[in-house]
């Protein structure tokens, strides 16, 4: 996990001497999915890296000669203990100090949070939740539905060079995520509350779009924006960033 020449962005063909760079993981991810496990045991350069490629969708090279440019439009899912020990900081088995959770969490700046969409906080499942008979949805109607939600946007786009809510800049964020009062109102309380920043105001109204396509609504309502900002769990935490 260490080198990050070699996990990210690009690495050369020969490190010590080869001048021409190659593709590495973000690259290799492209049109696809790049899962990062435990993520804060990644070095923090390393995770840094990857701020111009979530926002750019690209790997962008610059030495004496020439620059480079990668395609990097990729899906980043990536997962992390709530603490060192690997416990929540009121489980009686978490065995970290509270500078080591501090320090733990630090491991992810602000500017790359700001980039992740959903920050989702995943509790403990207790054994009779595990020992029960499920009657969760089916993946099938999942499936239909998240279906359904990309022909809405396949649609809305098509006059633009883009397919999905994920790639909409400010522009489009203005023009296809209009809010009610109502709407408005919640989203500038979690903005002056939470002290979210403008890409994070961006990301809840991509979010909150897509939540409004997975119901077949055409206007963001309240709820939507409601649920999207539920996603922000991390922003309300101790980062320093």
């Amino acid at each position: 996990m260490g080198n990050f020449s070699i996990l990210f962005c690009i690495y050369f063909a020969n490190i010590h001497g080869g001048s021409y760079p190659q593709p590495g993981e973000i690259s290799l991810a492209h049109n696809g999915v790049l899962f990062l496990d435990e993520m804060p045991e990644f070095k923090r350069t390393v995770l840094e890296v990857m701020r111009q490629p979530l926002e750019d969708r690209e790997v962008t090279i610059s030495r004496a000669r020439f620059t480079v440019n990668y395609p990097a439009s990729f899906m980043l899912v990536a997962s992390m203990n709530p603490s060192p020990s690997g416990f929540f900081p009121d489980d009686p088995n978490n065995t970290s100090s509270a500078y080591e959770m501090q320090r733990y969490m630090n491991k992810l700046s602000g500017p790359l949070l700001d980039r992740i969409d959903i920050h989702i906080e995943v509790q403990k499942v207790e054994f009779e939740q595990l020992s029960e008979k499920r009657k969760g949805e089916k993946s099938k109607d999942i499936r239909e539905r998240v279906l359904k939600a990309r022909e809405i946007q396949n649609e809305r786009y098509k006059a633009l060079d883009i397919s999905s809510n994920a790639q909409i800049g400010p522009k489009e964020i203005e023009a296809f995520c209009e809010l009610d009062e109502t709407s408005f109102s919640l989203i500038k309380l979690a903005m002056e509350k939470l002290n979210l920043s403008a890409r994070a105001y961006d990301r809840i109204l991509k979010v909150a779009r897509t939540i409004a396509d997975l119901e077949e609504s055409e206007k963001i309502l309240s709820h939507h924006i409601s649920e999207a900002i539920q996603y922000r769990s991390l922003d309300r935490e101790f980062w320093n960033g």
